[in-house]
């Protein structure tokens, strides 16, 4: 039930205990990876029984699914892609690596995930696949605004553009877990961005 778009009672209770639950599947998973973490740790880290856990989350496949839908959600409201704007989406992206850089328990979430995921029965691997499918096909489509805009460096390619983007995004994370004192990934994506746009970033 809500009240002025708002939950209401226990059921606004239900959806802050699910989300205590996919905050603590997130520390889990990127600590232990998706098959070495458990619903007993998990439900332990928030004070519930295995099974009253499972009563938000029927298995653990739903609660890695919700997980990632959380990241996923966080990530589309800082970067804007509603704009029609190239430029803004690209602008956006980077704001989405600003963010990271506060979530490492996100960060490693995701690059233990998307390595172990390359394996065809890991229950996140079609996820992965549409994903990256995704990201590299809308920041193609930014590389491409960006260029009808006249705001995209001659000879860039948008597609090898998007690409090579992803990869920086990715490699720089899993450098930026590493040691995090030497590495700023917002500034280096910029650094990469600027030479692909004829306006200022």
């Amino acid at each position: 039930m809500t009240v002025n778009g708002k939950p209401r009672g226990s059921y606004k209770k239900t959806a802050e205990r699910r989300r205590e639950i996919l905050q603590a599947g997130i520390e889990v998973f990127s600590t232990n990876g998706f098959r070495s973490g458990s619903i007993r740790e998990i439900a332990e880290r928030v004070g519930m029984s295995q099974a009253g856990l499972l009563h938000h989350f029927s298995n653990k496949n739903e609660l890695l699914a919700g997980v990632l839908e959380l990241r996923d959600d966080e990530s589309r409201r800082i970067s804007n892609l509603e704009s029609p704007d190239g430029l803004e989406h690209l602008r956006g992206l980077v704001r989405v690596v600003e963010y990271n850089s506060s979530v490492p328990g996100l960060v490693e979430l995701h690059c233990v995930l998307s390595a172990e995921a390359t394996s065809p029965d890991h229950p996140a691997h079609g996820y992965f696949v549409n994903r990256y499918r995704w990201v590299v096909g809308i920041t193609k489509e930014s590389f491409e605004g960006a260029r009808a805009a006249g705001q995209l460096a001659a000879g860039v390619d948008p597609d090898s553009a998007a690409r090579s983007f992803v990869a920086l995004m990715d490699g720089l994370q899993v450098q930026w877990l590493l040691d995090k004192d030497s590495v700023d990934m917002a500034e280096e994506t910029r650094r990469f961005l600027r030479p692909l746009l004829t306006v200022p970033l």
